[in-house]
């Protein structure tokens, strides 16, 4: 949640994962949040309208839920096609080299933050292989029944 999908589709694409991908997978990161929140929405204007999601048995429920998912459907359909109209407009995959905007470089901080989470993950296994870690015994009480 806190890495944006342009940088992470930027680390893909330094990993040498192909563009083709990366924008896959980006899209898809970009698409869930936007799906949840047309499906909050679509759920709220059926509720509104009387829908009762939680009564009756396994396939009423399920029933209940086609009025849902039709227009999360259309939804999700219209937005692929505007997104395939937007991609082919721009000439998506034309050119098969790509130079980035913005190149991701590792700065000495990154570096020794790397350096002391390694040095703290050997001490963690030295530790939890040789060290003699204290134990606290708590001794069981029982109840007194007289």
């Amino acid at each position: 949640m806190t890495t944006s999908p342009d940088d992470l589709g930027l680390a893909l694409e330094q990993a040498h994962v192909p563009y083709s991908l990366c924008f896959t997978f980006t899209t898809a990161v970009r698409l869930v949040p936007t799906m949840a929140v047309d499906a909050q929405t679509v759920i709220d204007a059926q509720r509104s309208r009387g829908l009762e999601l939680d009564k009756g048995n396994l396939l009423k429920r399920i029933r209940n839920y086609i009025p849902i998912l039709i227009p999360l459907i259309v939804s999700a359909i219209r937005r692929s096609v505007e997104l395939a109209e937007a991609l082919e407009s721009r000439a998506f995959g034309l050119s098969s080299k790509r130079q980035p905007l913005i190149v991701l470089e590792m700065k000495a901080s990154d570096y020794l933050v790397v350096i002391v989470s390694l040095l703290l993950l050997s001490l963690a296994g030295w530790a939890s292989l040789y060290a003699q870690l204290p134990s606290i015994e708590i001794p069981l009480q029982l109840p007194r029944l007289w």
